[in-house]
């Protein structure tokens, strides 16, 4: 073995392995809930251009955080290997990179929500781990050097400069790293058990005034393939800025609401789920759901109306809107009036479908209020709500380019049949969805192969809050289809097919899906 760059490359990577998975063991030990890594990413989608941010949702789908975290691993995996492949001239130059690594790590901790000095901790052990491991490795590459140029047959094969034996002290060496650096990980692993203890703690939770989800008799067209009417918990859409989502213990967690009040109110988790509890079916829309698209869902949502705790703190006149605020330091900012509304079931949602929320829908306690759009006012995780001006704020999505107020756009989706599907000729079914919160769905109507528009069924509702699901029945002959949705509100709206991108406030035109028709067979 010659010291080829290969073997400073592998040096430098595993040095770098390794600091990385030393970084990581203390921060679970701390039970910090972000590691440099992590921090990293969740500051790279933080600070990415919400086109962008929405075109990578549109690809890459709910794997949109595992790619770009996979990305930033590879990433630094490249600058490892340059840093070993630079220790070959000098000492100092794999130093500057690690500490340029080091920075940009501890800047994106220090600029987590809440961050403390203790929390940089973990990128001090990882910065010193890769030094020194780079020492370790280095060090027999730079003998074998050595022992290369001089006269290796004159020495005896048991000597510490023999080429032999550098050659096993890093092969040796780089091994124990790997091991090391992977049970580091493991243990690290083991030891974050915050996400178990809490799920568990979710688990036996018992919560007074909130009941198991009856499905309402008529809300079903009956049709197989439509989306089901109640969405199960876990097929709900989610979507969030967190690459690591916050773990609260539910004693743990408790409500600031503070800023235009006459009286700061600060309510803990067991005052909460002592005052009266509001249950009600309601239908959430992300902003980035495309025309047909699946970032939608429907859920039985008990909880608290945020209008009674705005109400014992007492909103100053001038105030417009309440800045919401995730343990993970997300924002967004809702319109007062919305929270206000005595009328409305915005809630301090505790549950779903009849169980505590799950922690990726925001456990202990999140925001559900009907009618706006998510990123304006489903804040998963909060504890803080500050009543102030729109004028006086910026939220996380609204600075990224999108618009201010959020309110859910009217919409309907074809379900059945699938696009580019193929389906018996002779009578077809065709059946989706409709919706528009807080306002409701009238009508639908359908159009095939741009013939004149016709009603379409539609079924029952619960309240305004939630989606329809409609059917209709069409004769067609054999052959290429298409079909489309629209739907009317009750306002008397009808559903616009001016085609928008879902920037910066909702996608809108009508849904079309094709299908091709065959003649059915009947020999035999």
């Amino acid at each position: 073995m010659r010291t080829s760059r290969g073997a400073w490359s592998l040096a430098g990577l595993v040095a770098g392995f390794a600091g990385l998975a030393a970084s990581y063991f203390v921060a679970m030990a701390m039970t910090i809930r972000d590691a440099p890594l992590v921090a990293v990413a969740e500051r790279v989608i933080r600070l990415t251009p919400g086109g962008i941010a929405e075109r990578a949702i549109r690809i890459l789908g709910h794997h949109d955080k595992t790619v770009l975290q996979l990305v930033i691993f590879m990433l630094c995996g490249v600058l490892f290997a340059w840093a070993g492949r630079l220790a070959r001239r000098t000492w100092w130059a794999p130093t500057v990179v690690f500490a340029v690594l080091a920075v940009v790590g501890g800047v994106a901790v220090w600029f987590q929500h809440g961050a403390t000095t203790l929390d940089l901790l973990p990128v001090a052990v990882g910065f010193a781990t890769w030094l020194v491991c780079l020492s370790l490795l280095t060090e027999p590459l730079r003998r074998h050097e050595l022992a290369l140029e001089a006269a290796p047959d004159d020495l005896d094969p048991s000597h510490a400069d023999h080429p032999d034996h550098t050659r096993r002290s890093f092969l040796l060496r780089a091994g124990a790293m790997v091991v090391a650096g992977a049970v580091l990980g493991v243990v690290g692993r083991a030891v974050g058990r915050g996400r178990r203890h809490v799920e568990e703690t979710r688990r036996l939770l018992r919560l007074p005034g909130v009941t198991p989800p009856e499905v309402p008799v008529g809300v079903r067209v009956g049709v197989k393939g439509v989306s089901p009417w109640m969405t199960p918990n876990d097929d709900f859409y989610r979507i969030d800025t967190a690459i690591v989502v916050p773990t609260i213990e539910p004693a743990d967690w408790a409500l600031r609401i503070h800023g235009m009040v006459d009286r700061e109110v600060v309510v803990t988790y067991q005052q909460l789920i002592a005052r009266e509890m509001t249950e009600a079916w309601v239908t959430l829309n992300c902003v980035s759901n495309e025309v047909g698209g699946d970032l939608i869902g429907n859920a039985w949502w008990s909880g608290v109306r945020i209008a009674s705790l705005l109400e014992l703190a007492g909103v100053q006149p001038g105030a417009d809107a309440v800045l919401q605020t995730s343990s993970d330091g997300w924002t967004c900012g809702t319109p007062l009036s919305a929270l206000a509304d005595t009328e409305r079931d915005a809630l301090l949602a505790v549950a779903m479908n009849g169980q505590p929320l799950p922690i990726d829908h925001g456990f202990p306690v999140r925001t559900v209020v009907p009618g706006l759009f998510g990123y304006v006012s489903a804040c998963k995780w909060v504890v803080e709500m500050k009543v102030t001006r729109f004028a006086d704020i910026e939220a996380y999505w609204t600075g990224e380019g999108w618009s201010e107020r959020g309110p859910v756009k009217l919409s309907s989706r074809v379900d059945v049949p699938r696009d580019g599907t193929e389906v018996p000729a002779g009578i077809v079914t065709v059946a989706g969805v409709a919706w528009a919160q807080h306002t409701g769905i009238e009508g639908v109507e359908i159009a095939l192969d741009g013939e004149a528009w016709r009603p379409a069924r539609i079924a029952a509702v619960p309240n305004e809050d939630t989606w329809v699901q409609w059917a209709a029945a069409l004769d067609v002959g054999p052959g290429d289809h298409t079909v489309k949705v629209r739907a009317t509100d009750r306002s008397g709206l009808v559903q616009t097919g001016v085609i928008r991108e879902v920037v910066p406030d909702g996608a809108t035109g009508w849904h079309t899906i094709g299908f091709t028709a065959k003649e059915q067979d009947t020999d035999g």
